[in-house]
């Protein structure tokens, strides 16, 4: 039995930016660490950046359909 681990980068690699960065970001949210944050901070800090890219392409989205 050989247990393979999936890596984020293998995952997003050929996504559209923002899908990737969406991605990356829930991905790693209560993983990573940073010295200088409590740990739920950056859990919270990291979906507050999924968010970000999420409602960035909505606004995209409808700036691209009111120039239609």
């Amino acid at each position: 039995y050989i247990k393979k681990t999936i890596e984020c980068i293998d995952v997003i690699r050929n996504m559209p930016a923002w899908k990737g960065n969406v991605i990356k970001y829930t991905w790693r949210a209560g993983l990573k660490k940073d010295a200088a944050m409590e740990d739920i901070d950056k859990e919270i800090e990291d979906l507050e950046k999924a968010i970000f890219y999420i409602k960035d392409e909505i606004e995209r989205i409808k700036n691209d359909k009111e120039r239609v």
